[in-house]
């Protein structure tokens, strides 16, 4: 039998700054939207269309995040669709909303994007309650690759 598959990624900028809460065990949370834009053709001509998510990042680096998350900055955003639901006071109707709880949150761009510093990524809770730590490239010499050759950076022997 198949298992359930939870997961989504997306690449957009801030529609506002983002707003740093905290939860009642002291973790910090992140609430902010983005706007991915995408293109589709109606009749002969190609028409831009804006989709707006919100997202909610909790994680040890979210309090250190929210400098760099400003309006109109690029963002990746990889996690987890999660439905919110609830009745309405006033109509008694049954509402809901779909949010994203980012689980790795990148900042694209550079430094000139949105006047913020670009390169900094960190994750959010993993299973098992661990924090994974941001990765940053290192610059390999142009002369040798991670496979101690001369070849461009890609193995010689490709197993495909």
């Amino acid at each position: 039998m198949a298992s359930d598959i939870n997961s989504v990624i997306l690449v957009g900028r801030l529609t506002r700054d983002a707003e740093l809460s905290y939860l009642p065990s002291g973790t910090a949370a992140l609430a902010f939207s983005i706007a991915v834009n995408r293109s589709k053709k109606e009749g002969e001509q190609w028409v831009e269309e804006a989709n707006f998510f919100d997202i909610s990042y909790i994680s040890k680096s979210a309090e250190n995040f929210k400098q760099y998350l400003v309006k109109g900055k690029q963002v990746g955003i990889q996690g987890s669709l999660k439905q919110d639901r609830w009745q309405d006071k006033e109509s008694g109707q049954n509402r809901s909303k779909i949010k994203i709880m980012a689980s790795s949150v990148q900042l694209l761009g550079g430094r000139s994007d949105s006047g913020a510093g670009g390169g900094y990524s960190g994750s959010g809770y993993q299973s098992g309650g661990q924090a994974r730590s941001a990765y940053t490239p290192q610059p390999m010499s142009p002369q040798a690759d991670s496979y101690g050759g001369d070849n461009g950076g890609f193995p010689e022997d490709v197993p495909f």
